[in-house]
């Protein structure tokens, strides 16, 4: 495995072990339909919480949430739907960013609740 592809799987593990820490039930992770994934589904609060994790190494070329484009939210956003409809649920939905920065732990994480919302199409 590339070694950006090993920071990228070790801040995922990061993001999942911090949101169950705080109470998150975590329903899957990496969900995949076709060539796109969810990096985790979450429940809390009797809402479904898409998490979109992005991990680096450091900051020196903008914030790690800065790489969330709108292409990246309609996709997420279309992958929920997918998610929603194969699984039969009835929640409401949010959307967050979890940013996971530095080469090893401790990282610095940073939780973005409701970072978008879906767009209007």
């Amino acid at each position: 495995m590339a070694e950006h592809n090993e920071l990228g799987k070790e801040g995922e593990d990061e993001a999942a072990h911090y949101l169950t820490e705080r109470g998150y039930h975590i329903l899957h992770r990496n969900w995949r339909r076709g060539r796109n994934e969810l990096d985790i589904v979450a429940a809390k609060d009797n809402q479904l919480v898409i998490v979109e994790v992005k991990t680096r190494r450091d900051e020196i070329y903008g914030h790690p949430e800065d790489a969330i484009t709108n292409r990246k939210i309609r996709t997420l956003v279309s992958l929920a739907d997918s998610y929603i409809k194969k699984f039969k649920l009835d929640l409401p939905v949010r959307f967050d960013i979890i940013t996971v920065v530095g080469n090893e732990p401790p990282f610095r994480i940073e939780h973005i609740e409701e970072a978008f919302l879906p767009p209007i199409w």
